[in-house]
């Protein structure tokens, strides 16, 4: 890992020499700020507290305070929203004229095609580039040029309550869909409110659409990046899901287009769900109310490992206020070992860049998180670099619960998604 870092250290190095820059960003002052004015950065990032509280908003404004000590002149107003809101909200803001300085938010690329960010070699140093993993950098490049910086990562994994499953005599995780539907029936049959849940509802819905997408070895694009939502495999999963769990009432009471992530996470918590797709945060929030759980791959069509979904929320820095220099600073404060392990910590998340990964990779109390950065190793991620992918990923989140909900059908809604995915995508 370290030489890793160092290669792209280096190589970093050689094409800033080479394209002339190197000069440029050392007399722009990004290590070091001009003049006395005192600038006031906006920062708009996403909450990522399950429980209803405050820690992001305590991280952050904790962050700031820190840099501000080591940087006078620069402030940073911290405003935060649930991820419910903040991509509309940052979207809102940019509309209206508005920009943040920073926004840490789901996706970048559609600013980055409209000319709005700083490319990443302009602002923050060479060492805090290098060392963002390499995969997930490459996802955050427009036209080869990076302006999205991966912030935290997770990926994916079903979890199950051992309790459940011991009452309702199952003895091992499902492979199958067969194996899933028979053990969401075992299940109801033990009593358990709800034997799988199924979020479907605005809060991520993007992100289970893709893990069964991804379990029926397909995706929202094929390889050349051409939308393919509607492929027969994507049909199928979603059609396993209406006819073999939502109809028999396995996923509960509550319809999974109106069931989001939060509340399906906070019911796995309480003990009243036997299976559903989660993220390192919910062990956290599992263990805090004694819930006896593991966690398994999603099971697949036909046995068969899958790709893990991957997701990188990202960074990105706008350009409309000019404050460039300031901006670099504080992102490489942002990016340090000690600020990225204490927030992958606080909230059971994934750190981004190589260091932190490999301390945490080496460290005895991240034991059961080493499943997730396993299985990142080869995760499948967001079509992040796609410029329309903020605009489907909202449609998305808006439609496919319609996928398995009466009169619809699953061929239906993820064939309007897909044409207009296509249109989007061929608008931009």
């Amino acid at each position: 890992m370290e030489r890793a870092v160092q290669r792209r250290y280096l190589g970093l190095t050689a094409a800033i020499a080479a394209l002339g820059m190197a000069a440029t960003v050392a007399g722009c002052g990004t290590f070091g700020i001009g003049g006395s004015d005192e600038v006031t950065l906006k920062f708009v990032a996403a909450d990522y507290n399950l429980d209803g509280g405050d820690g992001t908003k305590q991280y952050w404004n904790k962050l700031a305070r820190a840099f501000e000590a080591k940087n006078p002149g620069i402030k940073v107003d911290v405003t935060i929203y649930s991820w419910d809101d903040v991509d509309r909200k940052v979207a809102e803001m940019v509309k209206g004229g508005q920009d943040p300085d920073v926004a840490q938010i789901g996706a970048y690329a559609d600013y980055a095609a409209d000319g709005k960010l700083y490319p990443v070699d302009d602002m923050v140093s060479i060492p805090t580039q290098a060392n963002f993993l390499e995969s997930l950098a490459r996802a955050g490049e427009v036209n080869r040029r990076q302006y999205g910086m991966p912030f935290v990562g997770s990926t994916r994994l079903m979890f199950y309550n051992k309790s459940l499953f011991e009452k309702a005599g199952i003895t091992s995780a499902p492979k199958t869909w067969d194996d899933l539907a028979d053990d969401a029936k075992a299940l109801r049959a033990a009593g358990v409110k709800v034997p799988f849940a199924l979020p479907l509802g605005p809060e991520e819905a993007q992100a289970e659409t893709m893990n069964w997408m991804l379990s029926a070895g397909s995706g929202y694009t094929d390889d050349i990046g051409t939308y393919t939502i509607n492929s027969a495999n994507n049909i199928g999963a979603f059609e396993f899901l209406k006819e073999d769990l939502v109809k028999p009432g396995l996923t509960g009471p509550v319809a999974p287009g109106k069931l989001n992530r939060k509340a399906a996470f906070e019911s796995f918590a309480k003990g009243e769900v036997g299976m559903l797709n989660g993220h390192p945060s919910l062990m956290k929030q599992a263990e805090k109310n004694g819930v006896d759980y593991e966690m398994a791959p999603l099971p697949s069509e036909n046995g068969k490992p899958q790709p893990a979904m991957g997701v990188a929320d990202w960074m990105m820095a706008f350009k409309k206020n000019g404050h460039r220099k300031e901006i670099g600073k504080f992102l490489d404060f942002a990016y340090s070992d000690e600020n990225v392990m204490t927030f992958a910590d606080e909230f059971d998340l994934l750190p981004t860049t190589v260091t932190a990964t490999d301390k945490m990779s080496t460290d005895g109390k991240h034991t059961k998180v080493r499943k997730f950065l396993d299985a990142m190793s080869n995760a499948q991620l967001y079509p992040v670099d796609k410029t329309s992918w903020a605009t489907v990923s909202e449609s998305v989140k808006k439609e496919i619960g319609k996928s398995v909900e009466p009169p619809n059908t699953p061929a239906g809604v993820l064939g309007v998604l897909s044409r207009e995915a296509a249109a989007t995508d061929n608008a931009r």
